[in-house]
């Protein structure tokens, strides 16, 4: 009788651990616990057997498999940065909630010369170009932009070619 007790008692144990959701991480990572809500940045999830909400990007998370259902939601494909030569997959973002779950490199700057034949579009994007190739070499996927700045230097003659410098600072992130 007592076996039995404890065979219903290891069965009920076993069956509580199957009701928890599973986060897989693009790192490796496996998280255990129960999704409370998918945002449209993150995921807020508790963990097994505690109470305390968690906050995790949608970036640093390949799926979900819930545990009641076990239903499997994709939630983003992982981003492959192996060398500067992969600058164009570097991904900018602008929401410090998405880098949740990420880890954090180091600061990164792009800008363009003072003096240079572009217009302000094309200045622009020679930074943001600058920007994401320090990210590549890094081996980071991500960059958390927290400064763009464009330096009108034409002066009165408003912004003709040659007269915008661009000014762009952020952090690398990777998983």
């Amino acid at each position: 009788m007592r076996s039995f007790f404890v065979t219903v008692v290891l069965f009920l144990g076993i069956g509580a651990f199957a009701q928890n959701d599973s986060i897989y991480m693009h790192n490796g990572k496996m998280i255990e616990g129960n999704v409370v809500r998918v945002a449209e940045f993150t995921i807020i999830f508790k963990y097994a057997g505690e109470d305390a909400e968690q906050i995790v990007g949608k970036y640093a998370v390949k799926k979900i498999v819930f545990g009641k259902s076990h239903r499997v939601e994709e939630i983003s494909d992982k981003v492959n940065v192996i060398s500067k030569d992969d600058w164009e997959s570097v991904v900018i973002l602008e929401d410090k909630s998405q880098v949740a779950g990420l880890t954090k490199v180091e600061a990164v700057k792009g800008k363009t010369a003072m003096i240079n034949y572009r217009t302000a579009a094309g200045s622009s994007a020679k930074a943001e170009k600058d920007l994401k190739m320090k990210a590549a070499d890094l081996g980071c996927q991500f960059i958390l932009m927290v400064s763009d700045k464009d330096a009108d230097l034409s002066g009165n003659n408003g912004r003709g070619l040659g007269g915008t410098q661009s000014m762009k600072a952020g952090v690398a992130y990777k998983y």
